[in-house]
Order: structure tokens, then C-alpha cells, then sequence
């Protein structure tokens, strides 16, 4: 069974689904966070199938999320490494794994850290924040139309925020 394709809907969270929203992908870009770069390390660590594997790598390379370059101890063999739009991915990758902190860790006990490697500082949870700092949730928050907006967006976005906040 295929799945649906986003790449035509005209909203942002799917159309990033659309190129990184299967799951070996984000695990692919979570090993290049973590240091692996060798197809060998993405393939043990994550225990796929070096089809899969393949695949997913080519697919993020067409994207541009990852790069090959060639190994300075081997330059015939080439390694894997995020692009800056990769990098992009760090705080969607920490937000993930803050929520499944939260929600799924087993015994409610995270199974890694993260703090400031120049200060040991424990690092904060990603929140969506106003002006002066304070925290939002998605009931605080009114969408305009953006630049990107079709003739559809601005019923789209009127209904949204009447069913959300109570008004236009």
C-alpha cells in the first residue's frame, strides 16, 4: 500500500513530512548528530536493512538534508554529514526526544541528558515563546496569512482560529 504523498498540500508541517517524516530518516539525521558518518556505523547502530538504508541515504542526499565528502583516512570511501538544512532538523530532533522524555521514557526516566558542554548547564525544553519570553500553547497563539497563502488559506485560517481561541 502506498502512502499518501503532502507534496502538494499547501502547508509547511506536511510538506516537511513529506521529505523527512518517515522514520529512518530522522534516525539517520539523529546518528549524524551523534557523530556517525560511515555507512557501516548508521547501519549498526539502527539495525536496518543496507537497502533501506541506501535508500534513505540517497533520498536525504537529494534533499539536500545530507552530504557525502570523502573520508581524510580513506578518501576512496566516502562518509555522510548533515547540510546547514540538516542542521536545520537539531531542535525538531530535541523536541522529539523531550517529549518522549516525558511521555514514553520508561519509568519516566530519560535514558540521556543534555546539558551546555561549556557550562554543564542542564539544557532547557524547547517552548514556544512571545515577545518577553512566556511560554505559548497552541490556544494562545492567532495564524494571519503568510506569504505562501493560497485562495483557500484565509477560511482555512478564520476557521482555525474561531474553533481554537473563540474568534477571527
Amino acid at each position: 500500500m502506498k502512502r499518501k504523498s503532502f507534496a502538494e498540500m499547501n502547508c509547511s508541517i506536511a510538506r516537511a513530512l513529506e521529505e523527512i517524516g518517515e522514520w529512518w530518516s530522522l534516525l539517520i539525521v539523529r546518528e549524524c548528530t551523534q557523530g556517525s558518518v560511515r555507512f557501516d556505523e548508521f547501519q549498526n547502530r539502527l539495525g536496518i536493512a543496507r537497502n533501506i538504508l541506501t535508500a534513505r541515504l540517497e533520498r536525504l542526499i537529494e534533499l539536500g538534508v545530507i552530504e557525502r565528502f570523502a573520508l581524510d583516512d580513506q578518501p576512496k570511501v566516502g562518509g555522510y554529514r548533515l547540510t546547514p538544512k540538516g542542521e536545520a532538523l537539531y531542535p525538531v530532533l530535541i523536541a522529539l526526544m523531550q517529549w518522549g522524555d516525558r511521555w514514553t521514557a520508561c519509568g519516566k526516566k530519560p535514558p540521556t541528558l543534555l546539558v551546555n558542554d561549556a557550562t554543564g548547564a542542564p539544557v532547557q525544553a524547547i517552548v514556544v515563546r512571545d515577545e518577553s519570553g512566556a511560554p505559548l500553547s497552541f490556544r494562545d497563539v492567532r495564524f494571519l496569512p503568510g506569504p505562501g497563502a493560497t485562495s483557500t488559506t484565509p477560511s482555512f485560517i478564520e476557521g482555525r482560529n474561531q474553533r481554537v481561541l473563540g474568534h477571527k
